[in-house]
Formats: structure tokens, C-alpha cells, sequence
């Protein structure tokens, strides 16, 4: 991605992005994905619930992510990702092939959001 290319936007748009808060619970293989992925159950608390995603993160363990605090855009159409449902997109910097996900330097209610 080329940022100096990137096509700039208004706060208002910004502020249309839901960025919230919230805890992985499970984490599994999705093995019909064609780029090696994982299916990840997330809560993000009481006003935005339980959402699933699929996210090419594998350079972290199915293990290590349960508990693990992320940050996700919520209010973006859900999308068909081999045959599955992703609900919101996790957020990450991306350093070559590995994606290192955002998360908070501490922990915070799931449901808070980010601005």
C-alpha cells in the first residue's frame, strides 16, 4: 500500500468508523480459506455483542489470541470469506507477511471505543 497515494478523508468520515474495543474467546482454523486464516469469536460488550471475523494472523498462535484485547471496525458490511460470515475487520500494522494486531497497553471493558 502506497500511503502518499491514499485519498484523504474529513473527519466526518472518520468519525462514521465504529472502532471498538474487545476480547478474542475462541479462535480456530479456517480451513477453506485459500491464505491461511484463522476464525476468531469476539465480544465486544453489551452494545455491539459477540461478532466473528476471519483474519490472515496467523504469525500469532490460536492459542495465544484467546484473551487477547483487539481493536475492530464494527459498523462495515459483513463479507463472505470462504464461505464464512466476517463480521468486523481487526485492526493491525502489517510489518511483510505478518500482521501485528492493536490493542490497548492496558486492559479496558470490552465495548469501549476508540477515537
Amino acid at each position: 500500500m502506497n500511503l502518499l497515494n491514499i485519498e484523504q478523508i474529513s473527519i466526518t468520515d472518520f468519525a462514521k468508523l465504529n472502532l471498538v474495543l474487545g476480547t478474542i474467546l475462541e479462535s480456530s482454523e479456517n480451513v477453506k480459506a485459500k491464505k491461511s486464516a484463522y476464525i476468531l469469536k469476539i465480544d465486544f460488550g453489551k452494545n455491539v455483542g459477540i461478532k466473528y471475523t476471519s483474519a490472515q494472523i496467523t504469525n500469532y498462535s490460536l492459542e495465544e489470541l484467546i484473551g487477547r484485547q483487539v481493536v475492530a471496525v464494527c459498523n462495515l458490511p459483513s463479507k463472505k470469506v470462504a464461505g464464512f460470515k466476517s463480521e468486523v475487520l481487526i485492526l493491525g500494522a502489517t510489518s511483510g507477511k505478518n500482521v501485528h494486531l492493536l490493542r490497548p497497553d492496558i486492559k479496558l471493558k470490552n465495548g469501549t471505543l476508540i477515537g
